[in-house]
């Protein structure tokens, strides 16, 4: 089973930049989406073979999730916990037969972390719910995380330390996300690479020169790294500020775990 992670930074203006021909080259069973910056009935999306599962925020224009996925899921829910995390269309859990998908775009602590509180009780309830989740079946958790956790995931760790995405806080949420029985399967794979990133700003030709971050990832249930086959980046996809990031998982016949 393929998954395709993407952040498109507004699904309008990635469909202009070959968005469906990147799919139908990358041929993934399933899609997540985060950052679509739509709203309920601004787009009919041509993608036949795929269901499409959308959670949108509040505010028009901002953040918003996607899941198209060949296979029908058990269930699908929309957003997590407390009503304090359900307007921003955040996430997305689809129900398999073997697995949880959680497709997240997690917030930004903002320039000068002034969303760090924010941030924080997120990620405290967020760590809680896919422990509660997984205490039922595995987790595949993908999408924009928004944290580079190690020196080694972006490409100028000094000047950057205590920037948004490369603050302690958040480099210390993701320890303790994957102290709780996580792993990062792209690092788990690769523990050396250097040079592997999957988002460039869009200034100084930060694309061109790969100085970037990898803030996007596929995270599983521990006990489900023996599943994976494939953790890969995909840098030569354009149509966006993040490439696609992707997962395979060798699923058994009986799909249990």
């Amino acid at each position: 089973m393929k998954l395709i992670s993407w952040n498109v930074n507004g699904l309008r203006a990635c469909l202009k930049k070959d968005f469906l021909a990147s799919c139908a080259a990358l041929d993934p069973d399933v899609i997540c989406l985060q950052e679509t910056k739509l709203h309920a009935g601004q787009l009919e999306l041509d993608l036949p073979g795929y269901r499409q599962y959308w959670n949108y925020a509040d505010k028009k224009g901002y953040s918003g999730t996607a899941v198209f996925t060949k296979t029908q899921p058990l269930a699908v829910t929309c957003g997590f916990g407390e009503d304090l995390h359900r307007h921003e269309g955040r996430v997305i859990t689809a129900e398999y037969e073997a697995f949880y998908l959680v497709c997240c775009y997690t917030p930004n602590a903002q320039d000068g972390l002034k969303r760090i509180g924010y941030r924080m009780e997120w990620e405290d309830d967020f760590r809680a719910y896919l422990v509660e989740l997984d205490g039922k079946k595995p987790v595949v958790l993908c999408g924009d995380l928004n944290v580079a956790h190690n020196e080694i995931d972006l490409k100028n760790p000094g000047p950057n330390r205590g920037n948004a995405g490369f603050s302690d806080q958040e480099r210390g949420k993701m320890t303790e996300l994957l102290a709780a029985g996580f792993a990062d399967t792209f690092r788990e794979l690769y523990p050396d690479k250097t040079g592997a990133y999957s988002w460039w700003s869009y200034r100084f030709n930060a694309r061109a020169n790969n100085a970037g971050w990898r803030i996007d990832y596929f995270i599983v249930s521990r006990r489900l790294m023996d599943r994976v086959r494939e953790a890969a980046i995909h840098p030569e996809v354009a149509g966006s500020d993040h490439c696609p990031v992707e997962l395979v998982l060798e699923l058994g016949e009986t799909q249990s775990f």
